[in-house]
């Protein structure tokens, strides 16, 4: 079974002119010609152009890509490991990236007035906006969203340092007194689960025991929140909620 260069040219999305440069520098040499002297391509032609067209997008140079595959002590399965390599290196790098361009797009979304190496000083591989579409699209005609807004313009990057410093020191604590056995309701907890809510009033948006109470639910309800509070201490989403709910249910009586 062998193709023309126009049917090989549709199998890969190259243009034929591609097909005959690869020819003509001795890339890729048909193995057939017709009797009309038209290229035609066997199962091996296609086999090697797949891996030409691989390394073209890593971003080898040509001559490169042929020594690669003109190596006369290549292996295939040593070949196939290479390949393996370099893609998962790039999928890593590539996921690098995506989480950069969000950082900024998150960061530009609530106004936060630093330059990209300030965000990733500041924030690192924890992203605190990951929800901030969702915010908007549920909170966005609240006071407390609106709020939470004119203050995260106005922060600087030592106020988003201090920030994230001090709430993940509430985090460790609420860790702390969980690995201790501590119960969720004990007065111990529902203080520290105060000073939670304390400190979204004072530094995002006037947080109210309902609101809290709500916050608490969506904690343990949304696997992204649980998975990031379960990286502290496994079960901490859940030990964080019973607490918030033991302080509201304190205050309202």
């Amino acid at each position: 079974m062998s193709y023309s260069v126009g049917q090989v040219a549709g199998f890969a999305g190259v243009t034929v002119r591609t097909l005959h440069h690869y020819d003509a520098i001795g890339l890729l040499a048909p193995s057939e010609r017709s009797h009309a002297g038209h290229r035609r391509y066997g199962d091996a032609d296609l086999d090697r152009l797949q891996r030409i067209l691989f390394y073209r997008e890593l971003g080898f140079p040509l001559d490169e890509v042929a020594a690669l595959l003109d190596d006369p002590d290549a292996d295939p399965r040593a070949h196939l490991r290479r390949q393996h390599d370099l893609l998962t290196a790039r999928i890593e790098k590539l996921r690098k990236m995506a989480a950069a361009v969000e950082h900024a797009m998150e960061a530009r979304t609530m106004g936060i007035n630093l330059t990209p190496e300030e965000k990733f000083e500041v924030f690192g591989d924890f992203d605190p906006d990951q929800y901030e579409e969702e915010a908007r699209q549920r909170w966005s005609d609240t006071d407390a969203y609106r709020e939470s807004q004119r203050r995260a313009a106005r922060h600087t990057k030592e106020d988003w340092k201090r920030l994230g410093e001090e709430f993940d020191a509430i985090h460790r604590r609420m860790a702390d007194l969980m690995a201790a056995g501590t119960p969720a309701d004990s007065a111990e907890a529902m203080e520290v689960a105060e000073e939670h809510r304390r400190f979204i009033s004072r530094s995002h948006y006037e947080c109210s025991y309902e609101m809290h109470t709500g916050l608490g639910e969506m904690y343990v309800s949304d696997p992204r929140f649980t998975a990031n509070y379960d990286k502290i201490r496994t079960g901490l989403a859940a030990y964080l909620r019973d607490a918030i709910t033991a302080n509201a249910v304190r205050h309202a009586g």
